[in-house]
């Protein structure tokens, strides 16, 4: 009985270090980016502007490790079309979790706020769909 105990708590430990392992590791997110014909370059230009540095702030705070954005060289069909591609890198599933302090670093950058916003909402108006997809590696 003690051995199955042990057994037992020994694999209980195990899982517990895998996790607190797994939550030491990066937490990378795809984030896709539709956008109504003819309105690719507005996007990119509004996305640059106006939330590219507000991640480069978060880069140097050290929530984030790394941003990609990348475009498919080709089109494919209009049902699986995407136009941007956004790859975060966050330090940890918990940074990625924790209050990431946008409210705070969009004051400082955008002290316009009334023109900040409008140009989010523009950049909004002209994407068709949006999604996430958190990655994991396989083995």
């Amino acid at each position: 009985m003690k051995a199955i105990a042990r057994m037992v708590l020994i694999a209980m430990l195990l899982v517990v270090g895998q996790r607190a392992m797994a939550q030491d590791q990066p937490y990378v997110v795809e984030y896709y980016y539709k956008t109504k014909w003819g309105f690719t370059d507005e996007f990119l230009q509004l996305f640059k502007k106006n939330h590219l540095p507000v991640l480069k702030k978060q880069i140097e705070s050290g929530r984030i490790l790394t941003v990609k954005i990348e475009k498919p060289r080709l089109h494919g069909t209009e049902d699986g079309r995407w136009d941007f591609r956004v790859t975060i890198a966050f330090k940890s599933a918990a940074a990625f979790h924790s209050p990431s302090g946008e409210d705070v670093i969009i004051k400082q950058l955008y002290p316009d706020q009334a023109a900040f916003k409008r140009e989010e909402q523009r950049r909004f108006e002209i994407l068709i769909a949006h999604w996430d997809v958190p990655i994991v590696g396989v083995e």
